[in-house]
């Protein structure tokens, strides 16, 4: 049995009472891309199943890009450790053949098509809520690109609701990386990484914002350790009305 470790337990078990995440008969998706946080939040869903004082259910799915990958190990994986896992094959790969040329923005392709296959899969099958493994250090990164990048003030919630009515919950938003690494290495989970990636596959420049930014908060952090604490209580402390969007100024 895999062994989770006591912090992220704790974090995610309070992460989940505070924002109403998961509740009794919901039914819920996990996203499973079999790298180290989507597995590691299998496997604490699976504790959560077995020790949380109400019932639910989930089950994991794992996008295919439809380009021969191998998820032998990871089905695998799930089966020793009574995971319900299912692959989900799309034809997303080719798709990316035929417009990469057009599309500039690869990744964010790649992350539309899947999250995309992922909300089909969940509303055909019934499912209300959709877990991804997001945790902190993507919320700050995704803060910083934002601002840094595209002019806006946005991260990652814990939870929203997305057009279709499917809920997408983040169990892991409060959770550092670093302890997500840590868990399945000392775990030896079979994850995967790069090597799954379509992008990959392609001849292109691979893009660099979101290294640059995860270089700048590692530099950052060096000069303050607390950084990440004071990130999540910026995330939790909000004040509107000293921005300069005309709908939440305080006028007389």
């Amino acid at each position: 049995m895999i062994e989770i470790s006591k912090k992220i337990l704790k974090r995610t078990g309070r992460t989940n009472a505070r924002y109403n995440l998961i509740q009794e008969g919901d039914k819920v998706l996990l996203g499973l891309s079999g790298g180290k946080d989507s597995l590691t939040l299998a496997h604490t869903l699976k504790h959560m199943q077995r020790v949380a004082p109400f019932d639910f259910e989930f089950k994991a799915v794992t996008i295919s890009y439809g380009m021969g990958e191998n998820l032998e190990a990871l089905k695998a994986h799930c089966k020793e450790h009574e995971i319900d896992h299912v692959v989900h094959e799309t034809n997303i790969y080719s798709l990316a053949e035929e417009k990469i040329r057009k599309n500039s923005s690869f990744c964010s392709f790649f992350s539309r098509m899947r999250r995309g296959a992922l909300y089909t899969y969940a509303l055909e099958n019934g499912y209300k809520k959709l877990a991804l493994a997001h945790h902190l250090d993507d919320a700050a990164e995704s803060f910083f690109m934002n601002f840094m990048y595209n002019g806006a003030i946005r991260s990652m919630p814990p939870i929203y609701k997305a057009e279709n009515g499917l809920e997408v919950i983040r169990p892991f938003i409060h959770i550092r990386e670093r302890q997500l690494r840590d868990q399945a290495v000392r775990e030896n989970m079979p994850t995967i990484g790069d090597e799954a990636c379509p992008a990959m596959r392609f001849d292109i420049k691979m893009p660099i914002a979101r290294a640059k930014t995860k270089e700048m908060l590692a530099r950052m952090e060096e000069e303050n350790h607390d950084l990440f604490i004071s990130l999540k209580k910026a995330f939790e402390n909000i004040h509107l009305s000293s921005f300069c969007d005309e709908k939440y100024l305080v006028r007389d």
